[in-house]
């Protein structure tokens, strides 16, 4: 019988991990022995805190991140073949959904294994659905152009598209170049296009604020280096 390949969710910040995942996580990881894991340090820490300190050494990890060679993401399908069960996890939030962890479940699905998705936060539906923007039409975008000229470029394409079909665009960044991104919106954007600007879900010192343009122009937010979702609506 070959194994089940369950999507495990981690919270996005530090903290316990009861406040944001449901029970049906926790029951899960307590059977699971085998985890294939974005990296292994912050799973390991998540994993203690979620009920499985004392036992962590028993366990089997691999990991699957960026750096990971596709065919050697594609071999942990053989995990599963064996008749274990394994536990995906990403290193904040759902599994692959802007994360490698993808490669993996398509394997799952190539070779008929089941894949079991269970409940836990998405940074981008939460910012979403905090934004007040068009929840009915929307698109992730994910990351934008890394060289400036092409990133305006992109986000002038992106906003056109957002006024003529109402649809909202969902943007994230790797955190250090929260700050150059948005002033990249602030001078491209139209001054009443909205943009909310979400960081830190779920956690104590979260900062989720929607404003026009023109609004946040006034008084420009130092986003720094935390995790941060941009939501934009023409």
């Amino acid at each position: 019988m070959k194994g089940k390949l369950y999507l495990i969710p981690s919270p996005l910040g530090e903290g316990d991990p009861q406040a944001v995942l449901g029970g049906a996580v926790f029951d899960c990881i307590k059977h699971i022995r085998t985890f294939v894991v974005e990296e292994v340090r912050t799973a390991r820490r998540f994993l203690s805190a979620a009920g499985l300190k004392g036992s962590i050494d028993s366990l089997e990890f691999f990991e699957l991140n960026e750096h990971t060679a596709e065919a050697d993401a594609a071999g942990y399908v053989a995990l599963l073949e064996a008749g274990q069960d394994v536990g995906l996890i990403s290193e904040a939030g759902l599994p692959a959904v802007a994360d490698p962890g993808s490669i993996l479940v398509a394997e799952a699905h190539r070779h008929d294994i089941e894949v079991v998705p269970l409940v836990g936060p998405s940074s981008l539906m939460m910012a979403l659905m905090s934004s007040g923007m068009n929840g009915q039409s929307f698109a992730f975008t994910g990351y934008l152009p890394v060289k400036p000229a092409e990133r305006r470029s992109r986000l002038a394409e992106l906003e056109k598209i957002s006024r003529r079909f109402g649809q909202t665009q969902i943007i994230i960044e790797t955190p250090y170049r929260n700050d150059s991104l948005l002033a990249d919106m602030l001078a491209v954007l139209s001054g009443a296009t909205r943009i909310c600007i979400a960081t830190n879900i779920t956690q104590p010192d979260a900062y989720i604020r929607t404003r026009s343009v023109e609004q946040w122009k006034r008084a420009v937010p130092a986003i720094g280096k935390r995790p941060c979702v941009f939501v934009i609506s023409a």
